[in-house]
């Protein structure tokens, strides 16, 4: 699942399109990782201050894991 296929406010959809790149085009396992804190604490802030539903929230988490785990298979 990508990033774009899920409803986000506008103003968050293109940081929420940047974490998703940063994350697939990581290069090393060190930025793999950071890339994916980075993307959790966005979706923890956005979830915590209730700018979206926990349903868009967790579509985001598991967008997130997901390209995670792909990268990470690739890099090894």
């Amino acid at each position: 699942m990508s990033v774009s296929q899920i409803s986000l406010p506008k103003g968050v959809a293109p940081h929420a399109e940047k974490l998703f790149d940063a994350i697939t085009q990581a290069d090393t396992a060190e930025a793999l990782n950071r890339a994916g804190g980075k993307a959790e604490g966005f979706v923890l802030g956005l979830e915590s201050t209730k700018a979206i539903k926990s349903q868009v929230a967790e579509s985001l988490y598991v967008a997130y894991d997901d390209a995670a785990s792909q990268r990470a298979s690739e890099l090894a």
